[in-house]
């Protein structure tokens, strides 16, 4: 019998990459589809199946292309059926690998990239899979007997504290902050349409702290050393979230250690 099937999207690297792992070592007998951009360079993603045969499928699907998401979605459906959890963790802080620091360092292609990847991304992803999230059977979330049946499947979008309007007290990084709060709201608008649905698929946006990965390690140097976290850690936080979700909590945010974050 097949277990629980994971979909982590962005995974040759840094958080999804890392999901990969947890979900593999910690849940036994799930499944894992790792979906990225280019497969055949995704050298740790082919020796992490290696060490756990017949548990990890990797599939080609650049998440700015609707494409590519319509027909991994299809592979999917043929081959497993279902979703038990949707993880988007593909994410770019900005073309320059910069975050705009002023106004003058704004440009139209730059905002339009950052939200293709981070916000639209995601949102296509919904569009293609959320059938087979109802289709799943609650496998990743825990309920007491009486709320078991409440949802099938779980949709978890990676966010950021950045895309907080509510915490932004700084400004600067307009493209990335932008994405992340367009993506909340997509999250939000997500959990509405799924919540209607029968069975419910559950959707959340899930901020991982900031963490040592590519995406953001050149401001590292002005990040407290507890408050800079590995991969390992800030997975392992987010995933006990996963854990407890259920449909009284579709809908928010959420940082890393379990708290709401504010829109």
């Amino acid at each position: 019998m097949l277990g629980p099937v994971a979909l982590i999207q962005g995974s040759s690297r840094g958080l999804g990459l890392q999901f990969c792992k947890h979900v593999l070592k910690n849940k036994t007998p799930a499944v894992v589809i790792a979906t990225c951009r280019d497969p055949d360079g995704a050298a740790e993603l082919r020796n992490l199946g290696a060490a756990h045969p017949g548990r990890l499928t990797v599939l080609r699907l650049d998440v700015t292309r609707e494409e590519d998401i319509r027909r991994a979605s299809e592979q999917v459906k043929e081959s497993f059926g279902r979703l038990d959890l949707i993880i988007n963790a593909a994410a770019m802080l900005h073309p320059s690998g910069k975050g705009e620091t002023s106004l003058r360092d704004v440009s139209a292609q730059g905002i339009i990239s950052t939200l293709t990847t981070n916000t639209v991304g995601p949102l296509v992803m919904a569009k293609y899979f959320a059938p087979l999230l109802q289709k799943g059977g609650g496998s990743f979330g825990q309920q007491p007997p009486e709320k078991a049946k409440q949802h099938s499947g779980v949709l978890a979008n990676i966010t950021a504290k950045v895309g907080s309007i509510g915490d932004n007290g700084l400004g600067g990084w307009y493209s990335y902050r932008m994405s992340k709060a367009a993506l909340n709201m997509a999250t939000r608008n997500l959990s509405i349409e799924l919540g209607r649905s029968r069975p419910k698929v559950v959707c959340v946006s899930l901020h991982p702290g900031t963490v040592n990965t590519d995406l953001s390690r050149q401001y590292h140097k002005n990040v407290p050393k507890d408050k800079l976290f590995s991969s390992e850690h800030s997975v392992n936080c987010l995933m006990s979230i996963i854990d407890t979700l259920n449909i009284e909590k579709s809908g928010k945010a959420y940082n890393w250690d379990g708290t709401e974050l504010p829109w």
